[in-house]
């Protein structure tokens, strides 16, 4: 019959416990695996899956016995620091759903409004469809990997200790919104340029010819010079989104 002591079972589990549980937390807030219609299971399998494959690039894990009150610190900590991976990720999506609201606003459709069950909240046409864009773009330069990656990373850049909040002086989450209105100004820029000029021209051709109706061309008009440049844009947009991903992520490593 095999014994096993309690020190040898924490040996075997702590490896283990305290990446999936950093996973996990990860999934939680992380793009595309943190909607609602990623089943739990799936999330839970992929967070061991994960946690088991990457053994080999992380270090040493203290072994903490479960009952003691350290424990609940680590757990937290493991916790907080997983959210704030997502969260850096999601923080890029929330730059270019920003663009698009721009956008729409510049075109004059912010107007066409729904129910997004993702967020479960009220968006545009054009912030929904830079959203959708971006979780391709996110699928084709594999960032999930990138996300992985330096989730691994940061077992070395924050080891699991009993400071559940020491991280937080390194990263400032506080100053990320400021990359919102960055990044999403940046990507609106040429949209912004392209339709204010549409519309200086069209104030110019309603202060020349007084009797046109100006409002019965300018919406169409305007909606077809944002549809032009959404086209002509689209293909630009890896560039930014790529780097703003990796300079996210980096604050981990």
């Amino acid at each position: 019959m095999f014994t096993f002591t309690e020190a040898q079972v924490l040996e075997w589990i702590t490896p283990l416990l305290w990446p999936f549980l950093r996973t996990l937390a990860m999934f939680t807030s992380a793009p595309v695996l943190s909607q609602r219609s990623v089943p739990v299971r799936v999330k839970v399998a992929l967070a061991f899956i994960i946690s088991v494959c990457a053994q080999a690039s992380l270090p040493a894990m203290p072994v903490i016995p479960l009952d003691s009150a350290v424990t609940v610190l680590v757990v937290i900590q493991q916790v907080l620091i997983g959210i704030s991976l997502g969260f850096a990720a999601r923080i890029v999506f929330a730059a270019i759903e920003f663009a698009g609201e721009i956008v729409g606003l510049q075109m004059g459709l912010n107007f066409a409004g729904f129910f997004d069950p993702a967020t479960m909240g009220q968006t545009t046409a054009v912030s929904r469809f830079y959203g959708t864009v971006t979780v391709l773009l996110f699928v084709i330069i594999n960032g999930h990997l990138l996300m992985i990656a330096a989730l691994c990373q940061s077992f070395v850049a924050f080891p699991v200790g009993p400071e559940p909040f020491e991280f937080l002086r390194q990263l400032r989450p506080e100053l990320w919104g400021i990359e919102i209105f960055k990044l999403g100004l940046w990507i609106a820029l040429p949209m912004i340029a392209m339709l204010l000029f549409t519309n200086l021209v069209l104030g110019v051709i309603s202060r020349v010819s007084q009797q046109m109706n100006i409002f019965s061309i300018g919406f169409p008009v305007t909606v077809s010079v944002g549809l032009v440049g959404v086209l002509l844009t689209l293909p630009m947009m890896q560039a930014p989104f790529t780097m703003a991903l990796e300079q996210m992520l980096v604050k981990f490593q």
